[in-house]
C-alpha cells in the first residue's frame, strides 16, 4: 500500500472483514461495504485524494465517534477517524473520510 492511503488500495477489499482495536464485551468485526470516491468541485483545487469507506457493524455494539485502529490481514492496521452515521436492520454503519493533498510523486 502507498505512505498515504487510497481508494484504490481498499477497493479490492470490499466485502472482507476488519478487526477493531477496542475494549468491548466480545471482539468487533466490521465489514468494508463500499468505497466511494468524490470528483473534485469546479472551485476546488487540484492534488486532492477525496475519499469514504463505509462499514458495516454488529447491532448490538455501536462504537461511538473516534479514532480506532482497524486491522486487516492483507491491509495492516491503520488508526482512522470513523463515525456512525445510521443504525439499520444489519448493524450499525461507518464512515471514514480521507482528505488530502497527494503529493508530487503521488499520481
Amino acid at each position: 500500500m502507498s505512505a498515504r492511503p487510497t481508494a484504490e488500495d481498499f477497493r479490492p477489499h470490499v466485502g472482507t472483514r476488519f478487526g477493531v482495536r477496542v475494549q468491548t464485551p466480545r471482539p468487533v468485526e466490521l465489514e468494508l461495504t463500499e468505497v466511494r470516491e468524490y470528483r473534485p468541485q469546479a472551485n476546488e483545487p487540484d492534488g486532492m485524494e477525496r475519499f469514504s469507506l463505509f462499514f458495516r457493524g454488529p447491532g448490538d455494539i455501536m462504537l461511538k465517534q473516534g479514532t480506532f485502529t482497524l486491522e486487516h490481514p492483507a491491509l495492516g492496521e491503520h488508526l482512522l477517524f470513523m463515525v456512525p452515521i445510521a443504525q439499520e436492520p444489519e448493524g450499525f454503519r461507518y464512515e471514514v473520510v480521507f482528505n488530502y493533498f497527494r503529493s508530487e510523486k503521488e499520481p
